[in-house]
């Protein structure tokens, strides 16, 4: 599919944030547009990003609406979408009221749940194992032997057509007043939902207290009662929670696949998670 990239003068927005890949502005003129821009010398992410969005967008999922696929004057592609006004992330609530945890993780693990449950066109939408399965193979750190016990583990897991978000964290889900959002589904696709439970275990119990406090606004101790009060809602309340730890535990491992892959050196705290693969 050719799609031609709008032009668009960057005067016409104010920063507003940032992340691994770009940046993130608002429109001066119209609070309802944000534009996601990449950073320079990134052309395919962003188109590739924009036609998955509009696919998810399709599918009834609960998700700010995507529009043009754009490039500044300076050479750097974007994407516009429409602005949730008056939005808040999980992470940046819980952070704000922590006497309010089990609530805000009471909510997001319904959210997960209904994501869940939605049955994908395994044609339009990537299987998450063939995914990590790619990454593995490029990533560097591993050596052949435990390329092959996890390779062997990805494999293993059982095939779903259902909704992956691809980088489930209680900061990738917006709220308003009467509406709920997931946001940054640039790794959206189908298959096994301890794939996308494994990065709320990361977020949530195995990042380093630094981190979670610059990133997601709250001490540790906060974000790992979110992951308590959010796998009983999940999994059910008569489920122990060290159970679910330990079935968990292995497939928040696989995310040092990805994290290694973005910061070019090896993770030795991220991969104790799959020291029962290993």
């Amino acid at each position: 599919m050719t799609i031609t990239p709008i032009p668009i003068n960057l005067e016409d927005y104010v920063l507003s944030g940032g992340g691994a890949n770009g940046e993130s502005y608002d429109n001066r003129h119209d609070p309802s547009v944000m534009l996601k821009l990449y950073f320079p010398g990134k052309i395919q992410q962003p188109l590739d990003e924009m036609l998955l969005a509009k696919k998810v967008y399709t599918l009834g999922i609960p998700t700010p609406e995507p529009g043009d696929y754009v490039v500044t004057e300076d050479g750097r592609y974007g994407i516009r979408f429409r602005r949730i006004l008056g939005k808040k992330s999980f992470s940046r609530a819980v952070g704000d009221e922590p006497w309010k945890v089990q609530q805000y993780a009471e909510e997001f693990a319904q959210m997960c749940l209904d994501l869940h449950s939605i049955e994908v066109d395994p044609a339009q939408f990537e299987n998450v194992k063939d995914r990590y399965l790619r990454l593995l193979e490029e990533n560097p750190f591993f050596t052949p032997a435990q390329k092959d016990r996890i390779g062997r583990f990805i494999s293993d897991a059982p095939d779903c057509n259902t909704a992956c978000h691809g980088d489930l964290q209680f900061s990738n889900a917006i709220f308003t007043e009467d509406k709920k959002y997931f946001i940054d589904l640039g790794d959206f696709g189908r298959g096994y939902n301890r794939f996308d439970l494994g990065m709320v275990y990361v977020t949530c119990k195995l990042s380093k207290e630094e981190f979670i406090q610059e990133v997601f606004h709250m001490p540790k101790s906060v974000s790992r009662e979110f992951w308590r009060y959010f796998a009983q809602a999940y999994f059910g309340s008569d489920r122990p929670l060290a159970d679910i730890d330990e079935e968990i535990r292995p497939y928040a491992g696989l995310k040092t696949i990805i994290i290694e892959r973005d910061t070019k050196c090896p993770m030795p705290e991220m991969r104790e998670a799959l020291s029962s693969i290993l």
